[in-house]
């Protein structure tokens, strides 16, 4: 009976032996308690979120991916129905050809005036020439009357035929006048046609952006995350069809103690390690540190109050490093954050850089 207890007792200290050995390699290998030039955190990886929404009320035509998809920038993801935005351009190109008709027009009109108005100063200079006949003839008579060489009534007559010229110069002056305003208002409808030209390309071209804006694009590289409408859906301006993860700004959130949130700069060095792969140890750089405590109490009355206070930093991974590996990218997972406070300190061998 004392054989086995021997052998059962040699095993269990075999056991115990083992653990504490595993136990001192585990506390001596671990990245925690790594110096006062160090400081680490817990948190989770996250990643920018993207809402891909409609400019427009409208009818989802389609959408053109899944769930899990990777997208790259400017990649078609849905279509709106444009059904009536393409009625409303027909529209609005025939308003155009219209405005250009009433343009070609009102030019048609302008040259009509400028015509008439050139007739008028012909007539004019005819009507110049007969008065200056009528008046020489005026004076001779006047001359051979007051000699008695010829009789009151010619020189009556030769008045009268003046005064009549003078008469007629007048009236073609004034018509020439008229030609002119009537040349101002032809222009005028030029303008006006002009005008109403530019104001039918402006809704063309809103109507055509308005088609274009109906086919949504990715708006950077990223992951379909969900798809929150489906086709034959109707939805508001603004109304989300999908949320996307940009996996080229991933990060990690984690807390910091106000004692050494303070001496944490932009661009500090980290070192991440994922739970799902402890294996590997991934560089980030700081990318932002709260500027107010988290966690507060509002007031901080004593120094184990203080020790409270708590400050949100985040941790950003490089986005080269992503884009090499960005179908294993999951967010949410969450890890362990280690922050080198003083520069002049290497890092540890458990924490140099271990990427696959």
């Amino acid at each position: 009976m004392k054989q086995p207890s021997k052998q059962k007792l040699t095993w269990a200290v075999a056991v115990l032996a083992a653990v504490a050995v595993a136990a001192g390699a585990w506390w001596v290998l671990r990245p925690a308690g790594l110096g006062e030039g160090f400081a680490s955190g817990n948190g989770r990886i996250e990643a920018t979120e993207v809402d891909v929404a409609t400019k427009l009320a409208g009818r989802v035509a389609e959408i053109m991916v899944d769930e899990g998809d990777f997208l790259t920038p400017g990649q078609p993801v849905a279509q709106m129905d444009t059904q009536v935005l393409k009625a409303q351009l027909a529209q609005a190109q025939a308003q155009v050809r219209q405005a250009e008709n009433a343009r070609l027009t009102a030019q048609a009109l302008v040259a009509q005036r400028e015509s008439e108005q050139a007739t008028a100063k012909a007539v004019v200079s005819q009507r110049e020439a007969e008065l200056v006949a009528t008046q020489k003839r005026f004076a001779r008579t006047e001359t051979l009357v007051k000699r008695n060489a010829m009789p009151q009534q010619q020189l009556d007559d030769d008045r009268a035929v003046m005064q009549s010229a003078q008469a007629a110069l007048a009236a073609s002056r004034s018509q020439v006048i008229s030609a002119q305003a009537g040349i101002e208002a032809a222009k005028s409808q030029v303008i006006e046609a002009q005008s109403a030209i530019e104001a039918a390309n402006a809704s063309v071209a809103r109507l055509q952006a308005d088609i274009d804006d109906s086919l949504l694009k990715a708006p950077r590289a990223g992951r379909v995350q969900y798809r929150v409408a489906q086709p034959g859906e109707v939805l508001p301006a603004g109304g989300k069809l999908l949320n996307l993860v940009d996996l080229g700004d991933v990060y990690m959130t984690f807390f910091l103690p106000a004692g050494q949130a303070g001496r944490v700069h932009l661009g500090d060095e980290v070192r991440l390690i994922i739970d799902a792969v402890p294996q590997y140890v991934i560089p980030a750089k700081i990318s932002y540190v709260a500027s107010v405590a988290q966690f507060t109490p509002k007031t901080v009355e004593t120094a184990s109050e203080r020790e409270k206070l708590m400050f949100r930093v985040k941790a950003r991974i490089d986005p080269a490093l992503l884009k090499q590996h960005m179908t294993a990218v999951k967010t949410g997972v969450p890890g362990m954050a280690y922050l080198r406070l003083d520069a002049e300190q290497e890092w540890p061998q458990q924490l140099q850089v271990k990427v696959p």
